[in-house]
């Protein structure tokens, strides 16, 4: 367990990580943070009052002050805006590249040794930002998106097949967004290989909704995004930098010449103990795959250079 954990923006995002890390008792104390007057202080107490009822004795404790989060071991950055109807999506990434700018600062101030987790869009341009800001080793910068896409993909796959999404293994690598990449090779059910259950024709449209999973439960919600999912795999790297599990899980590591690139967060299968990202795992993929995972780091690489011209 360690001693406290700051959330920061308690949107929907934010306040569903709070109250997981508090179900969890990752910390003897969560912070919610968020420049909203008062709406974190709320959303705190009512999360405390919740621990009778689902018996957790951490302590959640909204603030709107940064001085707060003092001390805090790790982060779980949630901060930014939905893109608005009128913004150009060039709106949208300086806006949340100065808001994540910000937040970083704040943190490199109040936190120099922690670790964090990066969950706010676009993600793996954010968590460059982030470690740029910071000036944090690549190990304490690491970027939430291939759980949350990778569960997409299994739960798919578990729908589709009719199997408990507890026997699916799978891997989703690449960017946060509709470069993602899939990998069918890696993906099983109890050790057998999934093209044992499915044909490729039929695999493509399970993958094509996977890249689309977020854009599809933004037209239901028609004013809002996920948040259910992105905010359980957030809290599931915290547990497992917290608990030093060791898990192979993917997420968006800075690339130092693994899988070609350097340079550029990039989802891929990493190891998450209490060191952070405590290593990067270089899996061989056929040419399909190394074709399409080259593509998706030439997407983010191109965000990147926009953001490079932008003054924020």
């Amino acid at each position: 367990m360690f001693n406290k954990i700051t959330v920061v923006g308690a949107g929907h995002v934010g306040e569903s990580c709070s109250l997981l890390l508090a179900q969890k008792e990752l910390a003897q104390e969560v912070v919610l943070l968020d420049v909203v007057e008062g709406m974190p202080i709320g959303k705190g107490l009512d999360q405390v009052q919740a621990g009778p009822v689902l018996g957790f004795d951490t302590r959640v404790r909204g603030t709107n002050d940064w001085a707060d989060t003092a001390g805090s071991e790790l982060f779980i950055l949630t901060a930014g805006v939905a893109r608005k109807p009128g913004m150009s999506r060039e709106d949208l990434l300086k806006t949340n590249a100065g808001i994540v700018k910000s937040c970083a600062q704040n943190i490199k101030h109040y936190a120099p040794d922690s670790t964090v987790i990066v969950v706010s869009n676009p993600l793996d341009v954010m968590a460059y930002v982030v470690m740029q800001v910071t000036g944090f080793p690549r190990n304490r910068v690491v970027g939430m998106a291939g759980i949350l896409d990778t569960a997409r993909f299994r739960a798919f796959l578990a729908m589709e097949l009719n199997v408990s999404v507890e026997d699916i293994q799978a891997l989703v690598l690449g960017g946060h967004g509709d470069s993602m990449v899939p990998l069918v090779s890696y993906a099983s059910i109890s050790g057998i290989p999934l093209t044992y259950f499915l044909s490729r024709e039929k695999l493509e449209p399970i993958i094509e909704r996977t890249r689309k999973g977020g854009g599809e439960i933004v037209a239901y919600l028609k004013t809002g995004s996920a948040y259910y999912a992105p905010a359980a795999g957030a809290v599931q790297m915290a547990e497992a930098i917290v608990k030093d599990k060791k898990r192979i899980l993917p997420c968006s590591c800075y690339l130092d010449g693994e899988y070609g690139a350097r340079g550029i967060f990039i989802g891929v299968p990493c190891k998450l103990g209490r060191g952070g990202m405590e290593g990067i795992l270089e899996v061989p993929l056929t040419p399909e795959e190394a074709q399409a995972l080259n593509q998706s780091i030439a997407a983010v690489r191109s965000t990147m250079d926009e953001l490079a011209t932008l003054d924020y």
